[in-house]
């Protein structure tokens, strides 16, 4: 059964549908590329941190500057110096003022520390930080570790390059990106990236060796986690919103883009057998709207002349037939009435085989024409001597224009070749001489020629007979159209004879003209090309 959803519905649905698919897609792409982002960054920063650690360890600042100067008991200096005194005081807040105000009184502190120093150490509220020497022993956590530690490079077992790398059983769960050489051992490790579970949040983190210590560096994954719960949460607000405008939009579009459609089919509607005169209001546009009204105008007037033609046929097919039908009634009636003698009933008979004959040649007449609209009579195009042909048309428009005192002029070039269905070509050239003979007076000429034009041939057929109005040339290859005045008096047809000339000459995808002047004469000039071929058409 036949949905009953119109073209707007249709319309704004799949207008909907592809804004839905649009709005999910760079959806999931913003989401994804801003997550990827976040993350990427996230471990940038963790390196940076981590170096700058390492440079804070390396350069030693702090023993350098004598603010914490604490011998090794092996002798030599301490380079975690700083962290054992910040251990020991767990940094709760900024340092003492007078650390800090010696610290600030150095007119060579480096910048890279001074920013770690405060930003990092001093304010430990995001990062995680664990220190320990190359012993893997814990040197320096941050306040906010409490009692929990980070994983070091020990903590992670041996590994091969087509392994799953985890750490400890209590951390089994994590994920975990590595950064190692060819010899995969743990003592060969240089860093580690890996999701780790502390305190019941995610952080991310980073296990780096370097040549003075082992820095774990992690950093919570809630400030990245709410920006992208915010993301999606925009998204999901924003979808439904975007939405619901791109339908009641493409509703607005839809009726506006329809409203012409629903005009022409009001005008349409209107238009019917009766009044094909009407035409749909062009709209004065050159989009596809504008082409649909010509169209549709065209279509019109071309049904408006076939049905005008359709009912001249039939009524001149009515006319056509009902002539000899009548003709022949009146003899037959004539012949029962009354006894008649031989010679009368003999020629009764006749007169009655004559509208009989005619009545056949139109009935034939008109079968041939309905098949060959149909396509159900097939041409035999072969190799034919067209000049032959014609010359043996000629010799029978002799004999037919003998009785009537006419002069045949031939011109025929010879050896013309053409790929012709000689049988229905010699019917149309035929039919041309015959109605020449016909309408030409007796002692009149007629004059037959044919010429080779390059591509295709020429056929003329000349007489100085009646001559045809000007204003009745367009009409003379239409069924059962003749001539009334000075042609239809004096000789019998039933009209059909130039219908099945045009037939014949448009399979050949030739081209025959007319040209008459009434008094003067009329003159056939057929155009045929020499060579078989669908797409040469003359012009």
């Amino acid at each position: 059964m036949a949905t009953q959803v119109s073209l707007k519905v249709w319309l704004t649905f799949w207008y909907s549908a592809i804004v839905a698919l649009s709005l999910s897609a760079f959806g999931a792409y913003t989401y994804l590329s801003v997550s990827k982002n976040l993350h990427d960054n996230l471990d940038v920063s963790l390196v940076k941190v981590v170096n700058s650690l390492d440079y804070i360890i390396s350069e030693n600042l702090i023993t350098k500057k004598n603010t914490f100067n604490t011998k090794l008991s092996r002798g030599g200096k301490d380079k975690f110096a700083i962290f054992r005194e910040s251990e020991r005081s767990r940094f709760v807040g900024p340092l003492r003022p007078s650390l800090e105000a010696q610290i600030m009184e150095s007119e060579k502190q480096d910048a890279v520390w001074s920013s770690v120093y405060e930003h990092i150490l001093l304010n430990p509220r995001n990062y995680f930080i664990q220190i320990a020497d190359t012993n893997n022993e814990v040197i320096w956590r941050s306040r906010n570790l409490l009692t929990d530690s980070l994983p070091v490079l020990a903590d992670f077992k041996k590994v091969t390059p087509k392994d799953t790398l985890t750490i400890k059983p209590q951390d089994k769960d994590s994920l975990i990106k590595l950064t190692y050489d060819d010899s995969a051992s743990s003592d060969k490790l240089d860093s580690v990236f890996t999701y780790y579970n502390i305190q019941k949040q995610q952080v991310r983190l980073l296990v780096k060796k370097t040549p003075h210590a082992i820095v774990s560096v992690g950093y919570s994954m809630s400030d990245i986690q709410g920006n992208l719960n915010e993301l999606f949460a925009i998204q999901i607000l924003a979808f439904p919103l975007v939405l619901i405008l791109s339908i009641v939009g493409g509703l607005v579009l839809s009726r506006l883009a329809m409203r012409t459609v629903d005009q022409i089919t009001l005008a349409a509607d209107e238009i019917s057998e009766k009044n094909l005169s009407l035409r749909i209001p062009e709209v004065n546009t050159k989009d596809e709207i504008g082409h649909l009204v010509r169209t549709f105008n065209r279509m019109i007037s071309r049904l408006e002349k076939s049905f005008a033609q359709i009912k001249r046929f039939t009524s001149d097919a009515s006319h056509e037939l009902k002539t000899p039908l009548t003709i022949l009634r009146g003899e037959l009636e004539l012949a029962l009435r009354s006894d008649k003698s031989k010679e009368q009933y003999e020629d009764i008979l006749i007169s009655a085989l004559d509208e009989v004959v005619r009545l056949t040649n139109v009935v034939e007449s008109l079968l041939e024409l309905s098949k060959a609209e149909a396509g159900q009579i097939n041409m035999n195009f072969e190799r034919t001597n067209f000049s032959q042909l014609i010359s043996d048309i000629a010799e029978d428009a002799e004999i037919l224009a003998e009785s009537k005192d006419i002069r045949v002029i031939k011109n025929i070039e010879a050896n013309i070749f053409a790929d012709l269905d000689s049988l229905r070509i010699h019917q149309a050239a035929l039919n041309i001489v015959d109605n020449a003979v016909k309408y030409t007076p007796p002692g009149g000429e007629i004059k037959i020629e044919l010429v080779n034009n390059q591509n295709y041939s020429v056929l003329t057929v000349s007489d100085t007979g009646v001559g045809i109005p000007e204003d009745e040339l367009n009409h003379i290859f239409d069924r059962f159209y003749r001539v009334d005045k000075a042609r239809s008096g004096t000789t019998h047809g039933a009209g059909l004879g130039l219908s099945i000339v045009k037939w014949i000459v448009d399979a050949h995808n030739g081209l025959i003209e007319v040209s008459s002047f009434e008094g003067k004469g009329s003159s056939f000039t057929i155009k045929l090309p020499l060579k078989k071929n669908e797409n040469n058409i003359i012009d």
